[in-house]
């Protein structure tokens, strides 16, 4: 525990930031709500899984050409995902719009997550489904926005439909970068793009089937495939955790010096990743009301009621 303050890094230049304040207030979209943008105010103690009031990383000051709510990424090399665990889901058995928590290295609040999305296409596309995430700070201001058009997915097939691809804006409105899936047929690899569509970074996985019980790792190298630039790594949550819900916790590494939208075009694709790896198809609980045992006992029950 050093005493001595630590310097701010070379794009900044100014005061130092204030003490961290908690906050109690922020808007929150309506579970399972059909209409994209429905929000309804409620506190922070009720919309976040964290017990106690939730401690927000002071707001830094502007920075000259960087979009505004991205100040907080220039003083990070850290960050936690933690997407909520929705108990609709878990007891309806019916998909729910994800929401998550992203976290510095010290557990403050940066941002919140939310999913805006219609119940149709939730319950029938699954982890294929179109989706629109909004990240807001601390002050209710939207200051990303990751999307995502409908592709279908077919691992063996290299075809331009059949490929993923997440478009980031910061602010919402305002193209930033792209995340785009390159094809292959076992092995997660994807090349992250600036706004103008030129590569700026490679991303890379392990086969995500073959990995089970343990932390998977996808890394971020620059475009020669030899140096490490970050890692996003997808923790394991624990036999209880990982058989009662799908929401997944996320890792996020990468160097105090990379460029600011870098930064946050790495974030969207670890929101792409979740939903083309860790969604489930089906929620268990619907799975098990006509899979398994209990859609076995009903199947030979109305069996019984026809020969009767």
């Amino acid at each position: 525990m050093d005493s001595k303050s630590v310097p701010p890094p070379p794009a900044y230049s100014g005061p130092g930031y204030p003490a961290a304040q908690a906050q109690y207030g922020f808007p929150q979209y309506m579970p399972g709500s059909a209409i994209p943008g429905q929000q309804m105010a409620v506190t922070v103690q009720d919309q976040l899984n964290t017990p106690g009031p939730v401690i927000w990383m002071p707001i830094p000051p502007p920075i000259p050409k960087c979009p505004p709510g991205l100040e907080y990424l220039s003083q990070i090399d850290q960050i936690s995902i933690q997407q909520q665990i929705e108990l609709m889901e878990m007891i309806s058995g019916f998909e729910t719009c994800n929401r998550y928590e992203v976290k510095n290295s010290l557990g403050q609040m940066m941002y919140f997550a939310a999913e805006e999305n219609d119940d149709f296409t939730l319950n029938m596309y699954g982890p294929l489904r179109s989706f629109t995430i909004k990240l807001f700070d601390s002050r209710s201001q939207p200051v990303m926005q990751l999307s995502r058009a409908f592709h279908c997915s077919i691992c063996c097939c290299p075809c331009v439909c059949c490929l993923q691809e997440l478009e980031v804006q910061a602010p919402p409105g305002t193209v930033i970068g792209y995340v785009k899936q390159k094809w292959h047929p076992c092995l997660p690899k994807f090349v992250i793009q600036n706004e103008a569509r030129e590569d700026v970074l490679k991303m890379a996985g392990p086969c995500v089937p073959c990995r089970c019980f343990e932390n998977i790792h996808f890394e971020v190298k620059a475009l020669d495939g030899k140096s490490t630039v970050g890692t996003i790594s997808r923790q394991w949550g624990g036999f209880a955790r990982e058989a009662a819900t799908d929401a997944s916790i996320f890792g996020i590494n990468f160097p105090m010096d990379l460029d600011i939208k870098t930064k946050a075009i790495v974030i969207g694709a670890c929101f792409l990743l979740d939903f083309m790896f860790f969604e489930r198809k089906g929620n268990r609980n619907r799975r098990g009301r006509t899979t398994g045992l209990h859609g076995a006992h009903r199947h030979r029950g109305a069996h019984r009621r026809h020969r009767h």
